[in-house]
């Protein structure tokens, strides 16, 4: 095997807190553990389709731990492989850029390309090592935690404490009121936020995507809590959640990102119904990227952090077109094909769901 002089990290997708963390550890082993320098490429795969790349340094990573975001920048709309951009008469178009991409790779003389993100960053990657052979490791990264080949993605559970510490100030005001509180989480098409902040915070009613639900069960739900004498409740929903007759409800559709789709405003129309249907106040809270940004949790700091050093050490054994994640309490590897072939999403039968029902959670089905 070629011997690794140079590794590029990038971070793809939307951001979450965490993401430092792993670029601090990725330099610092590949630096001071085995003489690897490190250069960071900037806001995704578009900076390597735009050759805007920067040299990173011990000293780059200095006090970053603690820092939400990522100082490296990212995108979640440039994909290589359909590379969206004005044409001729101002139709927009799609080209396959994935060539441009590599020379920024050879002109770095970059051996190893680290990609922190969530599915799409790593489909885009698994597509580099198998039609180009780029040596890649990826990194899972998604407040979502929809992602395979780990038990959990940093970022998730500074992500769950932020939506909990909202359930816990509208369980005040909603008691105060005798308000039904609708709160409304990000997650995409999984669950796990909603599911584990509204079991973690009291939640009435949670609702996610996994599991479609019913509007007069829920309705169903705060008129027995009403009738024992509990004047307000709290329902917990997920942006992804539908009925169980119905649509997703879209905010709005974009064409050049790599989900075209995005979620928002469920928390509204469920809050209307309620009060249609029950005449009980209903109010909605809508958390949005609040659950993105700020200071990583000590857990995420440390999961991050461990990804960054298996990242490097994967690269070095030659571990390519692999996914460092955490199994149990071990970093594992795994082909990131089979990572992204199939969400990881919440399961009727799941430990949580079952534990959630125990202690009177209603789920509208």
């Amino acid at each position: 095997m070629k011997k690794i002089r140079k590794i590029g990290i990038l971070t793809g997708g939307g951001d979450c807190p965490g993401l430092n963390a792993v670029i601090r550890a990725v330099v610092h082993t590949a630096c001071n553990g085995h003489g690897i320098e490190v250069c960071g490429i900037i806001d995704g795969y578009a900076g390597l389709i735009h050759k805007n790349v920067r040299p990173l340094i011990p000293a780059d990573v200095s006090g970053i731990l603690p820092r939400g975001g990522t100082i490296l920048g990212t995108s979640n709309s440039d994909n290589p492989f359909q590379y969206s951009e004005l044409g001729p008469g101002g139709v927009r178009e799609h080209r396959d850029v994935s060539a441009q991409a590599l020379k920024t790779i050879e002109y770095n003389e970059i051996d190893v390309l680290i990609t922190v993100g969530g599915d799409g960053t790593q489909i885009i990657a698994d597509r580099f090592f198998e039609k180009h052979g780029l040596p890649v490791v990826g990194v899972p990264k998604t407040i979502d935690n929809d992602l395979n080949g780990t038990d959990v993605t940093f970022g998730f559970d500074t992500a769950l404490n932020t939506a909990t510490i909202a359930i816990d100030k509208l369980h005040s005001t909603a008691e105060a009121h005798h308000r039904v509180m609708v709160i409304e989480v990000m997650g995409r098409y999984a669950g796990w936020i909603a599911l584990e902040a509204g079991l973690a915070g009291g939640g009435d009613v949670i609702l996610i995507p996994e599991l479609p639900y019913r509007i007069d069960k829920v309705c169903d739900k705060i008129r027995q809590r009403t009738a024992s004498g509990k004047r307000f409740s709290l329902v917990v929903v997920a942006e992804g959640a539908k009925p169980e007759v119905g649509e997703l409800v879209v905010a709005r559709k974009v064409n050049d990102a790599s989900d075209p789709i995005r979620l928002g405003g469920i928390a509204a129309k469920v809050a209307n119904q309620i009060e249609d249907m029950t005449g009980i106040e209903s109010r909605y809270t809508i958390l949005g990227h609040v659950q993105r940004g700020g200071s990583p949790t000590p857990f995420d700091r440390i999961l991050a952090s461990r990804f960054g050093y298996h990242a490097v050490e994967a690269a070095v054994s030659g571990k390519f077109g692999y996914l460092v994640g955490l199994r149990g309490t071990e970093i594992k590897t795994t082909p990131i094909k089979e990572a992204v072939a199939v969400p990881r999403r919440v399961k009727a039968e799941d430990d949580m769901v079952r534990t959630a029902k125990a202690v009177g959670t209603c789920f509208g089905v």
